[in-house]
């Protein structure tokens, strides 16, 4: 079984935010893999686990930074990592993004097809959710999405959708996109050994040219949303700190009824 995750190089939510040309400043020292991406690289591994063969892709879209993305998935047991690393890129919306990874998964599917395509839920610092239909419709593939169970035989995946008034069983012939949800699995921890061998490990370099990609199709200028204005978020307003000498509920009560917030 021969499966592609797709990871996201994510800023740290807690640290101050700012945007450079009308997106996010990122930086290699507060950033990590999206923590969502985990559960679909878990999800990769114990399929390729359970089929006893097989390998798993790491594959990232993203500045020189975006490296540490599939570098912790090779940390989690991810055979190959893809790094598609062009300045193009730069500013592309859901729709862009979705076209430079497709075009990524066509070349890998070209040289020996693909069981599987796996993404997390969505991205936490976007929570859009929208890329995995987008890359399902780039790639005209079967799309399963927000999977809180998945099981693959017989040709298809299926997977358990829950909603908030029903759940969903779902079938899709290979291959498909899968999106799944936190709810699928407990990511594993990596190992020292995988640890090591991870900062070791061959990362392919890819530009748009190597994925035949028109740069004019993607990055900010071909992007369907645009940043308007940005501001720094405002300082915290003046705090009320109150000692707790046995009535601290009363006063919080007070406090909330006095806001309107009760």
């Amino acid at each position: 079984m021969r499966i592609l995750v797709t990871v996201k190089f994510t800023p740290d939510l807690q640290s101050q935010r700012s945007f450079t040309d009308g997106t996010v400043t990122r930086t290699a020292d507060d950033g990590s893999m999206n923590e969502l991406d985990e559960n679909a690289v878990e999800a990769a591994l114990q399929l390729v686990e359970a089929a006893g063969e097989g390998e798993v892709y790491a594959l990232t879209v993203g500045g020189a930074d975006a490296v540490a993305a599939v570098r912790k998935a090779l940390q989690l047991g991810a055979n190959h990592a893809i790094h598609v690393n062009d300045d193009a890129v730069a500013g592309s919306d859901v729709f862009g993004t979705a076209a430079v990874l497709a075009a990524a998964i066509r070349k890998v599917h070209d040289e020996n097809p693909l069981d599987l395509v796996i993404t997390g839920m969505a991205a936490l610092d976007g929570l859009t959710s929208m890329l995995p239909t987008a890359l399902a419709a780039e790639l005209d593939w079967s799309q399963l999405t927000l999977a809180s169970s998945l099981e693959v035989g017989d040709g298809n995946a299926t997977i358990v959708r829950h909603l908030p008034d029903a759940h969903e069983t779902v079938t899709a012939p290979l291959p498909a996109v899968v999106s799944v949800t936190d709810e699928l699995n407990k990511p594993r921890y990596p190992n020292f050994k995988l640890i090591m061998a991870a900062r070791k490990a061959e990362v392919m370099q890819w530009s748009l040219a190597d994925l035949g990609v028109d740069a004019a199709s993607v990055g900010a200028g071909a992007s369907r949303t645009t940043v308007v204005d940005a501001s720094p978020r405002p300082p915290r307003a003046h705090q009320q700190i109150v000692t707790d000498t046995g009535n601290g509920g009363n006063a919080l009560a007070a406090f909330l009824i006095e806001k309107g917030l009760a």
